[in-house]
């Protein structure tokens, strides 16, 4: 009979909306005992789940469970990279950019299945400045929404939505010069993003093309814009297709440096944080074991779709004509996103 391997479920009690204790009363519900032992853990403060995960992965606890947002995932994928302990997602957060490039459903029961299979991929991981990523990191307008989302009281992409939209029109683009170890190149830019995933979260796709297991980073540059090119980006962010544009330039790399016009903020994760006018962001291949979705599938995705779901609200408040209207439309148009791990 095979051994069971064990398990540990972190879980952070203040993230996303969910219900937390729901979560827990379905693991218990639906995890396959058969196969697993487990046990749970809350986070009491910032950090405290990589600590938690550290000392798992010490322990040689076989996988390890992130149930919460983005920043949950990160603090406890950071402690596992270079262990053979896997990571595991259950994903209840504002954004879920890591769940979301790997199909891990929203819906928990279904990722709790996925733990169920077991299906243990070697994932690449990044750091920007010594500080590990997962997903994406940067500097410029996307950096500065994260700074002051990270201040808001309420989350959600409503929130992010509302600071973006306030910030756009004030935001002034830096020059930055980029290194790698074949090619320079100077210019201004509104924003750049290093990827690892496809999607900053909420199917914000920054990099569609990007891929979690071929060892490189994919460079989103973006030139300034005017207000009346404002819309169209924002449309093919979220339809997958900012490789289309002309203001866009992207480029694979597995290790990078740049230099800016001054020190600032830059984001980890969309963690935001002050870092000198030199940034370094490297890529490590296949270093964090991780419970992947092996059914993932070409998705449908648009950024009707995603505006829909946001501004569903709109619906339960009476305006009818408008909900009608985003759903209507949002079934003429479907783009298709290629899944890569």
């Amino acid at each position: 009979m095979e051994e069971k391997k064990s398990i540990l479920f972190i879980v952070n009690p203040i993230s996303g909306t969910a219900n937390k204790e729901l979560i827990l009363n379905d693991i218990e519900e639906r995890l396959d005992k058969n196969r697993f032992n487990y046990a749970i853990a809350k986070t009491a403060y910032s950090g405290h789940g990589a600590v938690l995960a550290s000392m798992a992965a010490e322990n040689g606890t076989d996988i390890v469970v992130a149930i919460g947002g983005d920043g949950t995932v990160n603090e406890v994928a950071r402690s596992l990279v270079h262990t053979n302990t896997a990571l595991g997602i259950i994903p209840c957060g504002s954004g879920n950019g890591l769940a979301r490039h790997l199909q891990i459903p929203l819906e928990y029961s279904k990722a709790i299945q996925l733990i169920n299979e077991c299906s243990i991929h070697p994932l690449d991981y990044g750091k920007i400045n010594g500080r590990p990523f997962f997903c994406t990191c940067g500097m410029g307008f996307d950096a500065t929404i994260s700074y002051k989302f990270a201040a808001s009281i309420r989350r959600g992409i409503l929130t992010y939505m509302e600071n973006s939209l306030k910030e756009i029109t004030r935001y002034k683009p830096e020059t930055y010069t980029l290194e790698d170890e074949t090619n320079k190149f100077t210019g201004k830019a509104f924003l750049i993003t290093c990827a690892n995933a496809s999607q900053y979260g909420n199917n914000a796709y920054i990099a569609p093309e990007a891929s979690m297991s071929d060892g490189l980073m994919d460079i989103t540059f973006i030139e300034p814009f005017t207000a009346l090119e404002a819309p169209g980006l924002a449309y093919q962010l979220f339809n997958g297709t900012l490789s289309n544009n002309s203001k866009i330039h992207m480029f694979r790399s597995r290790l990078i440096h740049i230099t800016r016009e001054h020190a600032g903020v830059i984001h980890c994760d969309g963690d935001p944080f002050m870092a000198d006018q030199t940034v370094t962001i490297e890529i490590f291949p296949h270093q964090l074991n991780t419970i992947i979705n092996c059914h993932a599938e070409i998705k449908p995705s648009n950024f009707l779709q995603t505006i829909a779901e946001s501004f569903s609200y709109l619906v339960n408040t009476g305006n009818n004509a408008i909900g009608h209207g985003i759903k209507q439309i949002n079934k003429d148009i479907r783009k298709k996103i290629p899944f890569k791990l």
